[in-house]
């Protein structure tokens, strides 16, 4: 956001020109792409290929943030003029010698190539040995945790922060996990209440005779529990939950375009109820009905621009 204020103020263009195309690929990444928790909790609860739903999300996100972000800025922000100046951020850095560009992205994408390198390892010839170097180092936790340290050395020490620095940072860090985990955690406990009630098979057995789509039930799913709660990661782990104990009853499900499926419709629909509009809001100086038609019209797109990849996938899959 200081970023997109700064921009707005130095090229005086609307800042929803700006800022929605920033919005759509932060949204679409957070909500689908691994590994975000909420798509990390899916894929262990669906049990689908993590390198697989990682390449399949790579192409969808590109799909649903170029639609969402630029074409929709360019549509919107003619229509829609916020009357109230941005207040501008300001961060205090703790350093003046501040990373380049390239080693920026460089630890972001760092479990990522992890993980997609790990994905591809199984068609390269190696030693059993580096298969088994490689399977540790693809595997999330682990890419992660190697990208963690990889920050503290070449963006802290580097660069002149000290142990305390490091350790306060970290500390803030790990501040909202927890909520995360227990989320994560709840959703993985009513997927098991699920399946000993016997919800799961009546619910399969009620999906077979009305003939739906696993993809469409979950997006479905999701969407009303995004509504509901107003958390992504909530509506994609409990959808989850519910939607797994059903497939099992279902041949030939797509798990990996199954957990896509599910993150989609947990896009759907952010409004009052999501601390996320609230913050868009803030930022960019916006009434609510204004944000309604930026945002909330932003996730939707993404949605269902992701659903749609979802079901064209599925049919040449």
């Amino acid at each position: 956001m200081p970023l997109v204020i700064s921009l707005h103020k130095t090229t005086k263009q609307n800042i929803l020109l700006i800022a929605l195309p920033v919005l759509a690929s932060l949204s679409i990444v957070d909500a689908i792409v691994p590994p975000r928790p909420g798509a990390l909790a899916a894929i262990s609860i669906y049990d689908a290929n993590l390198g697989m739903v990682l390449l399949y999300t790579l192409v969808i996100a590109f799909v649903a943030a170029v639609l969402a972000g630029p074409l929709f800025a360019k549509w919107v922000h003619k229509r829609v003029v916020p009357k109230k100046e941005p207040e501008l951020i300001h961060i205090n850095t703790a350093v003046n010698d501040l990373p380049s560009s390239r080693l920026s992205f460089l630890i972001i994408l760092l479990p990522v190539i992890l993980m997609i390198l790990a994905s591809l390892a199984p068609y390269i010839p190696h030693s059993e040995s580096t298969m088994n170097l490689i399977a540790l180092i693809g595997n999330p936790v682990i890419a992660l945790l190697i990208a963690v340290f990889t920050a503290y050395c070449l963006l802290g020490f580097r660069k002149g922060m000290d142990r305390e620095l490091i350790k306060k940072f970290t500390e803030e860090s790990l501040l909202p996990v927890g909520s995360i985990l227990l989320i994560i955690g709840a959703g993985g406990g009513f997927k098991q209440i699920l399946i000993d009630s016997g919800v799961g098979e009546t619910m399969g057995r009620l999906s077979e005779s009305l003939s739906i789509s696993p993809l469409v039930m979950a997006f479905v799913i999701a969407c009303l529990i995004r509504i509901a709660t107003g958390s992504a990661t909530v509506a994609l782990t409990t959808a989850a939950g519910i939607v797994s104990p059903i497939i099992t009853n279902i041949p030939d499900v797509n798990l990996e375009l199954l957990v896509i499926a599910t993150a989609a419709g947990s896009m759907m629909f952010s409004h009052v109820n999501d601390p996320g509009f609230w913050m868009v809001k803030e930022y960019l100086g916006l009434t609510v009905a204004e944000t309604f038609k930026t945002l909330t019209v932003l996730e939707i797109i993404l949605s269902l621009t992701a659903f749609a990849s979802v079901l064209l996938l599925n049919i040449f899959l």
